[in-house]
């Protein structure tokens, strides 16, 4: 069985085919493409339409090096979604770094009191969370012709097809799944005044939604089923974990996910404290949490060096000797103007030395990454009663060498870094249990 995962994140998405060897995981990219959020009206949007562009050209791509390819997933961040009014898209689509939700956040709460929303949900509070972003599609008339939204894997994997299909694993980043039932709770949607038409059932990983549509079908070269796999990227890069044993894990990227795999979600006030997700995995929950990840870097290369490729980046930020650190997970740094002055900002507010080099940012910003990792372990084992002697770290960050190291140093874990596509791996993994 020749499989296409299609792993999309924030700032890059790639095609890569898989099949088994000898019983072992073979891996191809055939395509590789960039990924940004565009300011449009004054909002933070994603261009949809770009991306099914790009999707359709790399699936091109996979059928030029192999023509029998038999079926094809998407995974991406979560979150975001495509309102729909039956095929047609109701733009834009707003990307999760826009602040349009900063009144919405107050007025679910007043309906729904946060502790109340984690009690049914055991979801994180993030003000970009698909429940704020959904109200205040409700609030600004949005919703009145809405027929549908569809989370970004599964409105391409509509276009792909014209079928339907709503995901388990992306629908537990919406804020709006009942931790006990797995399916869309019917009492925050109406008490939110969220048209219930909007919330179909949500399928588990391993469906089939069907063939590439015709119109697909020519301009990629060629015909194979859709699958769904886990489509939030995260649930399919736990799925691609070779883990021994039940460990922690940090799916490294523009966000960072520290958690573990439990029997079922934990939604107790200890859990809703520390700030703590449960989010679907395939026959588990995920007990995590959100950090902010390589966006810190990310940025800050994009203003100071966009010309210096990570692995210098990091290798500089070893030599240098400034030991200041930020709050990662500080309001400032979700989407700064400018993500340097956010960080002078900070340091100045802390009566800090500012750093005198480019250098000493990023060893400040890696340094604060694992500073923060160490405090949600620490949190972790206290509220699952777990303990780990390990801590595996895949995706983009996987690569950073350093900041390994800190986070070892950090957490008196050994890591185990494992620079492979680990999204993909999980992604091609489902699709290949699947029975048509």
């Amino acid at each position: 069985m020749i499989c296409l995962a299609i792993d999309i994140g924030a700032s890059s998405g790639r095609h890569i085919v898989g099949w088994r060897e000898e019983g072992k995981l073979k891996t191809q990219e055939v395509y590789r493409f960039p990924n940004a959020m565009k300011k449009a009206g004054g909002h933070l949007v994603w261009d949809t339409q770009e991306l099914l562009a790009q999707v359709i050209k790399g699936i091109r791509a996979a059928f030029a090096r192999f023509p029998a390819l038999d079926s094809l997933s998407i995974d991406t961040w979560g979150v975001d979604y495509v309102l729909m009014d039956g095929d047609r898209e109701i733009g834009p689509c707003y990307a999760y770094r826009d602040s349009r939700t900063e009144t919405a956040v107050q007025m679910v709460h007043e309906r729904i009191p946060f502790e109340e929303l984690y009690r049914r949900t055991g979801c994180q509070f993030q003000s970009f969370n698909t429940i704020y972003q959904l109200f205040e599609d409700r609030r600004t008339g949005r919703l009145d012709q809405a027929t549908d939204f569809l989370m970004l894997s599964e409105y391409l994997l509509y276009r792909l097809t014209g079928i339907k299909r709503k995901e388990y694993t992306n629908g537990t980043t919406t804020g709006l799944v009942n931790a006990g039932t797995g399916q869309f709770d019917p009492v925050i949607t109406k008490e939110l005044g969220l048209p219930a038409r909007l919330f179909g059932p949500l399928c588990r990983p391993g469906t089939a939604v069907g063939q590439l549509k015709e119109e697909i079908a020519r301009r990629a070269g060629g015909r194979c089923r859709a699958v769904l796999c886990a489509t939030h990227d995260t649930a399919s890069a736990v799925e691609g974990i070779p883990m021994e044993g039940n460990q922690p894990y940090i799916s490294s990227g523009t966000w960072s996910l520290l958690g573990i795999k439990t029997p079922a979600p934990i939604t107790d006030e200890a859990s809703r404290l520390a700030n703590y997700s449960n989010e679907g995995g395939v026959g588990y929950n995920r007990y995590q949490k959100n950090i902010m990840g390589l966006w810190l870097a990310q940025s800050l290369q994009k203003e100071l060096c966009p010309q210096k490729d990570f692995g210098l980046i990091a290798e500089e930020a070893a030599s240098s000797l400034y030991r200041e650190t930020v709050d990662a997970g500080d309001a400032r740094f979700l989407s700064p103007a400018a993500m340097k002055e956010a960080f002078d900002g900070y340091l100045r507010e802390k009566k800090a030395p500012l750093p005198a080099k480019e250098a000493d940012y990023f060893s400040c910003a890696f340094r604060s990454l694992a500073r923060s990792y160490r405090t949600a372990l620490e949190e972790l084992e206290t509220n699952t009663g777990l303990s780990c002697d390990s801590l595996y770290i895949v995706g983009g960050g996987a690569k950073n060498r350093f900041l390994s190291e800190l986070t070892e140093q950090a957490t008196g874990r050994r890591v185990i870094a494992l620079p492979i596509e680990a999204t993909a791996c999980g992604n091609l993994k489902i699709q290949m249990e699947v029975e048509f």
